[in-house]
């Protein structure tokens, strides 16, 4: 392959791995990711990595992982490429996909680099960096659904964020009159893009991001916790949950894949949880589960 600035990996990426895929892309040092579908092909992601990243190694991490998931019984992903960038720019690329999105009935969900008319809804800017969150993936729809409807019917005043990313989550909660916040993750990279997002939305006064491992938080329960994170998480703290949410309070669970989320919902019952709500975007499910009403200690 030829040297060039950057280098764009491709692969086909159907919903059932499109989120590990992306998570394995931040973690090989993707500067940007694109999910995109259009009409004459399946959906792929696109991601892009400064020229320092060896190519051939990145194609045979991508190839090992997919490999793996084959063995699991997954569709096999195809259509694998790692090419030079030499006439496009990369973040023009990637960010040509982040256009404002209208979510719920409140909010609108922008880029940096756009400026829209509002139209009386409450205004989210996310520069996603190297962290999950633009608004855009059905898991962060559906999340953001469930924490517009659900401060608007408790009028929540404290919420705790659990693989906060791009702290999109954390923020809206801000915004739509959640008085403190503490938005959570293991990624320093994803706690600092958070934060710089934060102070872009005025938000920094009621937005508290740590870098911590959410089994291992301590912290004061809240009236809500949401966690934006992939079933087998939500599997390992499951019993974590209940310490972190004050008895019946309630608990929102996203990037559960629409087929995952029946044993999910099993999980969480054995350790106290009750089904509140489930809501399906794009092939993903949010839960919305009510805490345990006495703690089972």
């Amino acid at each position: 392959m030829s040297s060039s600035r950057y280098w764009e990996l491709t692969v086909a990426a159907p919903p059932e791995i499109s989120e590990g895929l992306t998570n394995l892309a931040w973690e090989l040092g993707a500067l940007g990711v694109v999910e995109e579908e259009q009409p004459d092909r399946g959906p792929r992601l696109r991601a892009f990595f400064a020229e320092t990243t060896p190519a051939r190694a990145l194609e045979a991490s991508v190839r090992e992982y997919l490999d793996g998931l084959r063995a699991l019984g997954f569709a096999p992903a195809g259509d694998l490429q790692v090419r030079a960038l030499a006439d496009e720019n990369w973040a023009d690329a990637w960010r040509a996909h982040f256009t404002p999105l209208p979510v719920g009935r409140r909010l609108l969900i922008a880029p940096p680099w756009e400026h829209p008319d509002a139209r009386g809804r409450t205004m989210i800017t996310i520069e996603p960096g190297r962290a999950f969150g633009t608004g855009h993936h059905g898991s962060t729809v559906g999340c953001l659904e469930a924490v517009e409807s659900i401060v608007e019917r408790d009028g929540t005043t404290r919420l705790i964020d659990l693989g906060t990313g791009s702290g999109i989550l954390a923020i809206a909660a801000a915004r739509l009159g959640v008085g403190s916040v503490l938005a959570v993750d293991d990624d320093p990279d994803a706690v600092a893009c958070a934060t710089a997002n934060a102070a872009r939305n005025s938000v920094a006064d009621r937005v508290l991001c740590v870098l911590d491992d959410a089994g291992k938080l301590e912290t004061v329960p809240a009236p809500l916790v949401v966690a934006n994170l992939l079933s087998a998480a939500h599997r390992r703290l499951a019993a974590h949950y209940g310490r972190l949410l004050l008895p019946g309070a309630t608990l929102v669970l996203g990037g559960i894949l629409d087929g995952e989320a029946a044993d999910v919902a099993v999980v969480l019952g054995e350790c106290g949880f009750t089904s509140r709500a489930a809501v399906s975007v794009e092939g993903w499910t949010t839960l919305e589960l009510g805490a345990p009403l006495h703690d089972r200690a």
